[in-house]
């Protein structure tokens, strides 16, 4: 995990212990840029989901990812406190202790007419993603959800989405982008933070959602609800 914001005093005080279920350097990087502590755990569930709408769709897959990694650190906490049945948890849940925590789960797709891109299978789909992506707009959809132990439990999701208008690109220039692996790990082929910058025109709605975390929307949402 990286640092926070190098030589700023932003620190977020928490009750909580936060859980990011998520091994994205860049979440890792929005989280730190608000001032937020965390640990990673990330969620190994298969991605499986009945929703067809995209804002629905990436909500449910943010829940299935907090949930995977909530049920893990209940386990791991009932099998430190001796209780019998508790099945194997992954040593990196170790650090969790006996505190309080929240587990944030986030998922993001781009819609481009009625189709739904996620990560790109190889660098023939990145093509032909970027290529229905080029020269147009699209939306990018985050999900998030948070689901805290406590008393009561806490859990909400919610979901962020923002217009992209990209400008055209040669097949030369798509080529020249997916051979740089910047594409491969990112939904809709792309990011927006990185050498893609180059063929934005313009975004509405918030930048870091595309990113991968809307954490202004997050940091209100937990705000409101005094888990901060």
């Amino acid at each position: 995990m990286r640092p926070g914001l190098e030589g700023a005093e932003l620190t977020v005080e928490n009750p909580y212990k936060i859980i990011l279920a998520s091994a994205s350097p860049r979440r890792c990087e929005l989280l730190s840029q608000i001032g937020l502590t965390f640990t990673v755990c990330p969620s190994r569930k298969e991605e499986t989901a009945k929703a067809v709408g995209p804002g629905e769709l990436v909500e449910e897959l943010s829940w299935q990812k907090a949930a995977d990694v909530f049920e893990m650190l209940t386990a791991e906490r009932i099998q430190r406190e001796g209780i019998s049945g508790a099945p194997e948890i992954r040593p990196s849940l170790e650090s969790v202790g006996k505190e309080r925590f929240l587990v944030i789960g986030a998922d993001t797709v781009v819609a481009c007419g009625k189709e739904i891109l996620g990560k790109p299978a190889g660098k023939e789909d990145a093509c032909r993603m970027l290529e229905k992506l080029q020269g147009r707009s699209h939306f990018v959809y985050t999900g998030v959800t948070v689901i805290g132990q406590g008393e009561p439990t806490e859990c909400f999701s919610f979901h962020e989405r923002t217009r992209v208008d990209f400008y055209p690109m040669t097949s030369e220039e798509i080529e020249a982008y997916v051979k740089t692996g910047e594409p491969m790990d990112k939904a809709g082929a792309y990011g927006i933070q990185g050498r893609c910058a180059a063929f934005i025109r313009g975004i509405e709605g918030d930048y870091n959602n595309v990113v991968g975390l809307p954490v202004g929307r997050l940091y209100q949402e937990m705000h409101q609800r005094n888990l901060l």
